[in-house]
């Protein structure tokens, strides 16, 4: 079992607690948009894997519609939810209540694992990803989609200034987002081979800084930091916050963006068939020699 983090950043049981709320008071699927268009783009992603996996697991994927999209795409046999929230799960038989800091899943017991929004909130998360390695069978294949780089910098700015003019200091209110140098070099730790990274920035437009809030609390995304203020912020604040926010990010027509930058990942369990990298000094011809004869034709 890896080690426990030095540093707690998420208060998970205040997480837990919001989206439960979230599951039980929603009334419309509208703030699911960002997690239907990266478990889309996961499904699309996969699609380009020439492979059939025996057993593949959605791994936090909140709503099941990674399951639903691994089922119907004929690439899977048999699709596993694991949530940490049996509210989540519903009837759903083939799914089970699980931690993605402790995986409920034996060593080399799954081919596939898709992870869709949810990694980015873990305290642990290159424990986490060892133990997703660990529980690939050898040549299995790890999806992520995860939130990071510049993803809502513009709130991050709004709220900081806001509470800089009126309270004469700043406590942290958005949660902080790793890099996709980052994220690349923690597949790496994790002991994946053949591993990817890219971003993708999706920019969405609100009438209003209030509008983006409601949606980050639909999706449980509220400010769930563990050294978060915990006085009650005022609705000064928020409607000086929002003023910035509409003087700095504001398009002509008055609406007002919001970046969201997803980071994904891949990797493999390592396998004897897969391709590797020469070993140092292998090669058949030199770097030099290339050169020399390139300089030759010039």
């Amino acid at each position: 079992m890896p080690d426990a983090p030095d540093h707690i950043v998420f208060d998970r049981a205040l997480l837990d607690r919001r989206r439960r709320r979230w599951h039980r008071a929603a009334t419309s699927d509208s703030p699911h948009f960002l997690l239907r268009a990266i478990a889309a783009e996961l499904a699309d992603r996969l699609s380009l894997v020439d492979r059939h996996f025996d057993v593949a697991v959605d791994l936090g994927g909140h709503t099941g519609e990674m399951a639903d999209l691994l089922s119907k795409s004929g690439q899977a046999g048999r699709v596993l939810r694991i949530e940490r929230l049996p509210d989540l799960i519903g009837d759903d038989t083939m799914a089970c209540v699980g931690d993605e800091e402790m995986l409920p899943l034996a060593a080399e017991s799954v081919d596939l694992i898709v992870s869709t929004l949810s990694l980015h909130l873990t305290n642990d998360t290159p424990g986490a990803l060892v133990q997703i390695r660990r529980a690939l069978r050898p040549d299995g294949l790890f999806l992520c989609a995860l939130l990071g780089g510049a993803t809502l910098n513009e709130l991050r700015a709004s709220l900081f200034a806001a509470e800089a003019e009126l309270l004469g200091g700043v406590s942290p209110r958005v949660a902080p987002f790793a890099d996709v140098r980052d994220a690349g070099s923690l597949l790496q730790r994790a002991g994946f081979a053949l591993p990817v990274t890219d971003q993708d920035r999706l920019t969405v437009r609100y009438d209003s800084l209030f509008e983006l809030m409601g949606d980050l609390r639909a999706m449980g995304m509220a400010n769930m930091l563990v050294e978060r203020s915990r006085r009650p912020a005022s609705r000064r604040l928020f409607l000086r916050a929002a003023e910035i926010y509409a003087e700095r990010f504001c398009d002509p027509d008055g609406r007002i963006r919001a970046t969201f930058d997803v980071i994904y990942l891949s990797g493999w369990r390592p396998h004897e068939s897969q391709q590797k990298p020469l070993k140092p000094g292998s090669a058949r011809a030199s770097l030099a020699d290339a050169l020399k004869d390139r300089s030759g034709e010039l």
